[in-house]
């Protein structure tokens, strides 16, 4: 009961301190300048860990994709829009993602779980409290109900 209490605020913890935040930050680049851009380093763009190269006020940029970003799957070489802030080109978040992307879907997911998960241990709890009720009544057996 406790085990799946603890899951519960975990999975919250997660909706709220993480994946929430990460959402709202990709949507901040909704004003962003776009530019035509190339997936330099792959891995799990989910977790933060991919790069893009573009073109922002004449140079050449290597950005960083932000965590909850999309596109994990995408080979090093593949072309996308991206956008970022003229003031700091070096985080861009691509344009597919600019609506909260990945990261809002695993902060709907991880609250949801995180409910199923807490009804749960109240479930078990009263579960539990019947059970005993039930067998410290004398005369009744646990098949009585």
């Amino acid at each position: 009961m406790l085990v799946l209490f603890g899951i519960a605020l975990l999975l919250g913890a997660l909706s709220v301190l993480v994946m929430l935040p990460a959402a709202q930050h990709l949507r901040s680049f909704q004003s962003g300048e776009r530019a035509p851009a190339t997936l330099h380093t792959s891995g799990s763009c989910m977790l933060g860990r991919c790069q893009v190269t573009f073109e922002a006020n004449g140079r050449t940029v290597v950005a960083d994709l932000p965590v909850g970003s999309s596109g994990g799957k995408s080979s090093v070489g593949t072309r996308m829009i991206v956008r970022y802030q003229a003031d700091d080109p070096q985080v861009a978040v691509r344009d597919d993602d600019v609506g909260g992307g990945g990261a809002a879907v695993l902060a709907v997911m991880s609250g949801a779980a995180a409910l199923f998960f807490l009804v749960l241990s109240v479930v078990a709890r009263v579960f539990a409290m019947r059970q005993r009720r039930g067998a410290s009544v004398p005369g009744r057996t646990p098949q009585d109900g």
